[in-house]
């Protein structure tokens, strides 16, 4: 099945990523990697912003007291409602950078990494607690992508993308355990990338290099497909009233003749019913 999508924010953007609802501002936050934004979308209104963040940024959340975590290059920063700017955690390595991350239900940051030549095993997957204590996972990683939990909290989903895995882990308290296959996907469905969890627990997961999204049963069963007109979907969200419309992220670095909607935000209305999310606690 291929419901109708539409145009959310018609973008340039070179690596858009990361859409996340704020339902404090009932704004939708997304970011450009690589041109180095952070970008807001009212859709009751169609007001936007953009914020230069002066690092690539890989990931941008709403904070419990208002304002931004931001995943860098060289770390994890807070920003204030005002926009003033603080570093929480600095971690500079060389060819590497912040890529996707997500909070979980307790308020802390679940933070990735990557090499910038995605070199194996160069990247990380590190749980940030609202202090700023660091906790690397003991986990193989190269290129750190999307990063979810079931309605009940007791399972994280995550994709290293180049596995060409959706993986879950068993959670205990701020630990992850019993790493194992969800599902994995099959030659000629792309690269899977960002995901998001449902009120039913099914995960939506983008497919960069193939040109959709698509959602998988508690059972790992794949019962949904969203084709789109662009080859690199990176990431998708629930936002807007009730939750109900599902925001795709989209990117048009590395292709020589992209889509005219390539960069671009893109929505499929009343798509299903997502779960609220939670704001970084720190």
């Amino acid at each position: 099945m291929s419901p109708s999508w539409d145009i959310a924010v018609r973008e340039r953007a070179e690596l858009g990523e990361g859409p996340t609802w704020d339902p404090v501002t009932g704004r939708l936050i997304w970011v450009d990697i690589l041109s180095a934004r952070v970008h807001t979308y009212d859709p009751s209104t169609g007001r936007r912003t953009v914020m230069a963040t002066g690092q690539h940024v890989g990931a941008a959340k709403p904070r419990a007291g208002g304002g931004l975590v931001v995943n860098l290059r060289d770390g994890v920063g807070l920003y204030t409602a005002d926009g003033a700017f603080s570093w929480l955690v600095t971690d500079p390595v060389p060819g590497r950078r912040g890529n996707d991350a997500a909070v979980a239900p307790d308020g802390a940051l679940w933070a990735g990494t990557m090499r910038y030549d995605e070199a194996a095993g160069g990247g990380t997957l590190s749980r940030v607690a609202p202090d700023g204590t660091v906790a690397r996972m003991p986990v193989a990683v190269t290129v750190s992508n999307g990063t979810g939990w079931s309605p009940d909290g007791r399972l994280m989903y995550y994709v290293d993308t180049p596995t060409r895995r959706i993986d879950v882990f068993d959670v205990e308290g701020a630990r992850i355990h019993g790493r194992r296959p969800f599902v994995t996907v099959p030659p000629g469905q792309g690269w899977p990338d960002g995901l998001t969890v449902d009120a039913e627990g099914c995960v939506w997961v983008a497919f960069w290099e193939g040109a959709a999204i698509r959602r998988y049963t508690p059972g790992g069963r794949q019962d949904r497909v969203v084709e789109l007109p662009v080859r690199r979907p990176t990431a998708c969200a629930f936002g807007g009233p009730g939750l109900r419309d599902l925001y795709i992220s989209t990117a048009r670095t590395g292709l020589a003749a992209p889509h005219p909607l390539s960069g671009s935000l893109l929505v499929l209305p009343d798509a299903g019913r997502g779960l609220p999310g939670t704001p970084f606690a720190g």
